[in-house]
């Protein structure tokens, strides 16, 4: 089976050079599976898209772990962890990335078993942002590599998904597509299918034990009282309501009460007290204090009124 991944970054059409290579693998007679992999639409970011081909049934699922071909649009993204773009290589891997940088830079840099090849990005391009085309290129190319995907084939499994934006467009993007291609020939067939997986070979995770806690500690009861005084929510707080006693009329039922979470407590003489390891600073008693004996401070001054007091 074939498992090829593609890396780039959102608009540079790693969706579309999926569809365009699993659509002539298709025409070549394989069973195909092909889908992109990204969270948010937001253009820029991260993606990736896979393609699986075989002659017989896929019954694989999921993100490719172990591919046989890598190709990276944006080559900024082989550094960056969260790309992925590294993940589960070895030396049966072809790694191709469009880059300005040569083949033997990226295998010192990367340090890699896999064979490294460049799809020269294009010279006229100064921004890397701006890769016109290059969902197309780096689908020729990866159909180059295969062996198995004559030129004509590509070119009409290009014409059937890109078809609908115009004989225009098409003719484009075949133009820069067939020239990665013709370009790729010397390494024809290097990408070869790697056997099928078998659940034989799965090996089962050490499990690690952890000892039981207490439940009233590790799972209380939401409902239970005093549960929640185990959660330190002040920790959340930026701002924080002081109360000015000399101003303070007594009145301990307004704040007391509209106070969500019920940190204002009443003292014995009948004043209020806040509460601070779970007041998360809303200001809502502030808000409702008739003889505005509240005031808000900032958090980070709170902490300096409080180490000063203690130095002194």
């Amino acid at each position: 089976m074939f498992r090829i991944r593609f890396h780039g970054r959102g608009g540079q059409g790693m969706k579309t050079a999926s569809r365009i290579l699993g659509t002539a693998f298709f025409m070549q007679g394989y069973e195909v599976q092909d889908a992109p992999r990204y969270g948010a639409e937001r253009r820029g970011a991260p993606i990736f898209a896979y393609v699986r081909a075989d002659k017989s049934p896929v019954n694989e699922r999921g993100i490719i772990s172990h591919p046989d071909l890598v190709v990276v649009a944006d080559d900024t993204l082989v550094g960056m962890p969260a790309a992925g773009v590294l993940q589960g290589i070895d030396e049966n891997t072809v790694l191709l990335i469009n880059s300005h940088e040569d083949a033997s830079t990226w295998q010192q840099r990367l340090n890699t078993p896999a064979t490294v090849l460049i799809l020269h990005a294009r010279e006229d391009v100064e921004d890397r942002a701006e890769l016109p085309y290059v969902g197309s290129r780096c689908a020729a190319a990866a159909a180059a590599l295969t062996g198995v995907i004559p030129r004509d084939t590509f070119e009409q499994a290009l014409r059937e998904e890109l078809g609908h934006l115009g004989e225009k467009i098409v003719e484009k993007n075949l133009t820069v597509a067939l020239a990665a291609y013709d370009a790729m020939q010397e390494h024809a067939g290097s990408v070869t299918e790697s056997a099928l997986l078998s659940a034989k070979d799965y090996l089962a995770p050490d499990w690690i034990d952890f000892p039981f806690e207490d439940a009233t500690v590790s799972a209380p009861a939401i409902h239970a009282g005093a549960t929640s005084i185990e959660v330190r929510t002040g920790l959340w707080r930026t701002m924080r309501p002081v109360i000015n006693y000399e101003k303070c009329s007594g009145c301990w039922w307004v704040c007391s009460t509209y106070c969500p979470d019920g940190a204002i407590r009443v003292r014995d003489d009948g004043k209020p007290d806040i509460d601070y390891d779970h007041c998360k600073g809303c200001l809502v008693c502030v808000a409702q204090c008739p003889p505005h004996a509240i005031e808000a401070i900032t958090e980070h001054e709170a902490q300096k009124q409080e180490t000063a007091g203690a130095n002194t």
